[in-house]
């Protein structure tokens, strides 16, 4: 059997892992070819495949990023995209498809899928947002990356007497934000599930300076104030999935407190950084566990299906079950950080 790979969406730390897996699998165990496909689903779409076996995936584990390369193009939003997925695919004797992604990656995976196209997903987000697993993998290594700044930004705020806006990655779901503000002590998490009121931020950042301590305030850039609502965009423009660009809610919120209270303050963005780098021990072994099993399930015949983590157990779930809906910070989840609000 001749096996296409290929990754979608933003990189990720894991992903080369994933691959790895695979490959390695695939090949030693089950005699596979496999071809890369470069640039998510632009490789299948335009033809653009590279040689993928095992010496390309040597040394690769620790790696960020993608070896493949990725790309947020959507071939259902373009004319004759599906014909010429299917036409590439021939062309190049592939078999099945590997689409290692996220919600955008694997909705696009599903909807192949139910046209006959033999597709197995592996869910990829640092905003651990896919419902149907426990968690997925980059999600670790960003938290740790965010944990790890606001770590050292306590030192800084108390220094300087300074409320320091900590605006970390979570369109929709603030699972980050909400991991990283409790290990890292933070006196506030503000997430796009639980609308803030600004009055009750700066009377918490007022709270905290009276107790000596300077505050750490950490933001989910999807999260919206309870007043006027809206999320804080860079520009209204869309990417191929309907997405606009966030950005910019820790300049506001440090904005706003510094006006209400007189207190100093200044906004810290995460950005990339935390979805970039060496991926942690943790998201290694989840993704590699995901990739072993993704082979097994083509291997099998079982296609339309996904990888999912639940509990120590690697299981498959239809696609439909990763993508069908967000997996959100529940209220008693964010009661938890509550407690250590102010």
């Amino acid at each position: 059997m001749r096996v296409g790979v290929l990754t979608g969406g933003g990189d990720c730390p894991g992903l080369n892992a994933v691959i790895r897996a695979v490959v390695r699998k695939g090949v030693t165990t089950h005699g596979f070819e496999f071809v890369g496909y470069r640039d998510g689903w632009k490789g299948p779409l335009e033809g653009q495949t590279m040689e993928l076996g095992i010496a390309q995936c040597r040394g690769i584990l620790p790696r960020g990023g993608t070896i493949l390369g990725s790309s947020r193009t959507n071939p259902f939003k373009l004319d004759n995209g599906v014909e010429q997925i299917r036409a590439n695919l021939a062309k190049d004797g592939v078999d099945a498809l590997v689409a290692i992604g996220g919600e955008d990656t694997l909705g696009v995976a599903t909807k192949l899928a139910d046209l006959g196209v033999k597709v197995v997903g592996v869910p990829k987000t640092i905003d651990n947002d896919l419902s149907g697993t426990d968690f997925t993998f980059g999600f670790d290594t960003a938290v740790n990356v965010a944990t790890e700044a606001i770590d050292r930004l306590h030192t800084t705020a108390e220094s300087h007497h300074r409320v320091l806006v900590v605006e970390v990655m979570g369109r929709h779901a603030g699972w980050i934000a909400l991991h990283s503000g409790i290990a890292g002590g933070a006196s506030m998490v503000l997430i796009p599930e639980q609308p803030f009121d600004i009055e009750d931020v700066c009377n918490r950042v007022q709270t905290r300076f009276e107790s000596q301590y300077a505050p750490i305030i950490v933001v989910s850039e999807g999260a919206v104030p309870r007043t006027g609502g809206e999320m804080t965009l860079v520009s209204g423009e869309k990417d191929a999935f309907g997405h606009v660009r966030l950005g910019g809610i820790g300049d506001r919120l440090a904005s706003e407190i510094e006006n209400r209270t007189g207190k100093e303050a200044r906004a810290v963005v995460l950005g990339h950084i935390q979805r970039g780098g060496t991926p942690t021990a943790f998201d290694r072994w989840l993704a590699t566990r995901f990739g072993l099993q993704a082979i097994d399930a083509v291997a099998e015949g079982d296609f339309g299906t996904m990888m999912a983590l639940k509990g120590t157990r690697i299981e498959r779930l239809p696609l439909i079950e990763g993508t069908g809906e967000l997996k959100l910070v529940s209220e008693a989840e964010y009661a938890e950080a509550q407690v250590f609000f102010g």
